[in-house]
């Protein structure tokens, strides 16, 4: 009996320890972010649904937009849009060349990845390598083309590059899309793919969203399973956090801190979660602060799918539904 009783508590005891990280969203964290006002267009232009941003080394900000609406078909406004840090405009480039933007990635040589994730009109479905300047120096996927081979996607959702350049794609939107990872060589060869539509381990149900650990580590922001998984560079699958919510959109900074966008959690669809920004740390997995959406009604908060981070702690947020980027700035 005593036996029993010891057993009982050491259960009940492992899962008051493992809360924090399974129930992350019960209580939500402190708010220590204000919004700064921030980001005007040229020449009168408004932003379009704004599917991802990044942040180069010199901290400019850089926003993949869907050329002032929800789609760039049938319009020549420039995609791609570089900010410094104070909101003002610096260049834009990549007019005429997409569908509808959505994933948008930095290398360590300050080139711009970026996914096209429809297609139509021989444009779309690919992975597109800038310069910085705007010259196009690869592009992976047939234009306009939707597959599940070696060399074609199927609304590809965002782009990662390792350190070492190889290169990885999260293949797939939902339907009848794909639901993998695409593995590259830096020079664009092929060299593996993993994952299929599924609940299970290393499986996927829109794999929107992509980033790298100190350790190299890839995680991918498996939305619609409501997790977050955690491979290593070969698939090999390593865990999944469930602690982030529903996640859109995933960055990771040069100090192992964890910023996740959640815009899509509903009562219906991830229950007790709220939609927002959550931060916490690669390390340990568990969520220390919590960026609210906007809006009253917690099932359609507006909530960026695209989240990035500078050095010195502000967020950006790309915010689809509202068509903007906001930033965030730690409260004094």
């Amino acid at each position: 009996m005593r036996q029993m009783i010891r057993w009982s508590y050491a259960v009940v005891l492992s899962a008051f320890v493992a809360l924090p990280l399974l129930a992350g969203a019960a209580e939500d964290p402190p708010n220590p972010f204000k919004e700064d006002g921030w980001a005007k267009l040229p020449d009168g232009r408004k932003w379009g649904s704004t599917g991802a941003v990044d942040v180069d080394r010199n901290g400019n900000v850089w926003v993949f937009e869907r050329c002032g609406g929800g789609t760039c078909a049938g319009n020549n406004v420039p995609a791609i849009v570089q900010l410094d840090a104070s909101g003002k405009f610096l260049k834009t480039f990549g007019a005429g060349m997409f569908v509808v933007p959505h994933g948008l990635g930095l290398d360590r040589d300050g080139n711009v990845w970026v996914t096209d994730a429809q297609g139509k009109d021989g444009k779309g479905h690919t992975v597109v390598k800038f310069s910085p300047d705007g010259k196009v120096l690869m592009t992976l996927g047939k234009p306009g083309v939707a597959g599940a081979t070696d060399d074609t996607f199927n609304q590809p959702s965002d782009v990662a590059v390792a350190p070492n350049g190889d290169i990885f794609v999260a293949d797939g939107h939902g339907g009848d899309s794909n639901a993998r990872i695409v593995k590259f060589s830096k020079d664009g060869k092929f060299i593996k793919t993993w994952g299929k539509k599924g609940t299970g381990p290393g499986e996927f149900d829109v794999p929107h969203g992509l980033a790298f650990d100190s350790q190299g580590r890839l995680f991918v922001a498996d939305r619609s399973n409501n997790r977050i998984q955690i491979f290593d560079q070969d698939g090999k699958y390593l865990e999944e956090w469930k602690q982030f919510g529903r996640p859109s959109g995933i960055f990771i900074d040069a100090n192992d801190v964890l910023y996740v966008a959640d815009h899509a959690s509903t009562a219906k669809l991830n229950p007790g979660v709220k939609r927002g920004i959550r931060i916490g740390s690669v390390k340990d997995g568990v969520v220390k602060e919590f960026i609210p959406g906007l809006g009253t009604d917690p099932d359609s908060y507006s909530v960026g799918e695209g989240v990035a981070a500078d050095a010195a702690g502000n967020v950006y947020m790309a915010e689809t539904g509202g068509m903007n980027v906001r930033k965030y700035v730690r409260r004094k």
